[in-house]
């Protein structure tokens, strides 16, 4: 016993002011907004009754925090899908070589040192709804090659208009992912390559039984990594649209009820999306807890 306490008890000293901030500041105040979602505190009153689940009854059945949920589903689709399908084109391509790769690599990098709310400010431009002789953005680029026919409104379309939405986020992110993808790239050993050409295997069963079961664990973060990136958008919608109701997240609806001084629903809206973060995140976590296991 005492020779356990002498193993466990340094480390334990070491972390403890880092256990304690964590236990106060993370979880302390996750535990004060769960006790803020179940009351009835919709004023500037200092205290509320206990209501249970009934906010989150509300909260679900509400027509405009289900249209929220849904543009989140849009954009989340569209912002992963575009992430990971242009990071890995970007990353394959430089893992083929090009020459001044280092040029494309800052080339490909340099959006994600860009603040979303900087570059939501210069696609608000971009994505001007104006069409036609008073065109600009985008719509005016469409105007002059040819293909007039291609204006839209973007993001003042309902629903749909947050594809549009994602764009900014794609063009930011797929630098970041690219980077993971071409670091698996650049962790698959020559000599598999080479024994698998050896073998008679063409490109495409060199990718498929070689080189793609080797990059599925950055596929896996990758994917994890923006998908919790796009639960938590805010300041991107903020910036372009001023949050109205065509582009509302959860995000931005909570910060509505909280500057309305619905303290109660913010809460609920901000556990809603902890739980929905955490259906993302818990299982990957189990998922590596369970391969390092097997690694060892």
């Amino acid at each position: 016993m005492r020779k356990g306490i002498r193993n466990w008890g340094p480390p334990v000293l070491l972390l403890s002011p880092s256990l304690i901030l964590v236990a106060i500041f993370v979880y302390g105040l996750i535990a004060a907004n769960i006790q803020v979602s179940m009351t009835d505190r919709h004023s500037l009153a200092a205290e509320g009754s206990f209501v249970g689940i009934q906010n989150y009854i509300q909260l679900l059945t509400e027509s405009r925090f289900l249209h929220s949920l849904l543009n989140l589903a849009v954009f989340t689709v569209v912002f992963i899908a575009g992430t990971m399908v242009f990071g890995f084109i970007w990353a394959w391509l430089l893992d083929k070589g090009v020459k001044a790769e280092g040029v494309f690599r800052s080339v490909y990098l340099f959006p994600m040192a860009v603040s979303f709310v900087a570059s939501g400010v210069v696609w608000r431009w971009l994505l001007n709804s104006a069409e036609g002789d008073r065109a600009s953005g985008l719509n005016r680029m469409l105007e002059t090659i040819g293909l007039g026919f291609l204006q839209n409104s973007w993001w003042n379309e309902p629903i749909w208009g947050m594809a549009a939405m994602a764009m900014p986020a794609i063009w930011q992110l797929s630098g970041y992912i690219m980077a993971l993808f071409l670091a698996g790239f650049r962790g698959i050993p020559d000599e598999l390559r080479e024994a698998a050409r050896m073998d008679g295997a063409s490109e495409w069963k060199l990718y498929r039984h070689v080189i793609f079961p080797q990059l599925s664990p950055v596929a896996l973060s990758a994917l994890i990594i923006v998908s919790h990136m796009s639960l938590k958008v805010f300041d991107l919608i903020m910036a372009v649209t001023k949050a109205i109701y065509q582009t509302e997240v959860p995000a931005t609806y909570m910060w509505v009820a909280l500057t309305s001084n619905d303290y109660a629903k913010a809460a609920a809206i901000a556990t809603v999306l902890l739980i929905i973060a955490s259906l993302f995140i818990v299982p990957y976590l189990i998922h590596t807890s369970r391969e390092e296991r097997k690694s060892r």
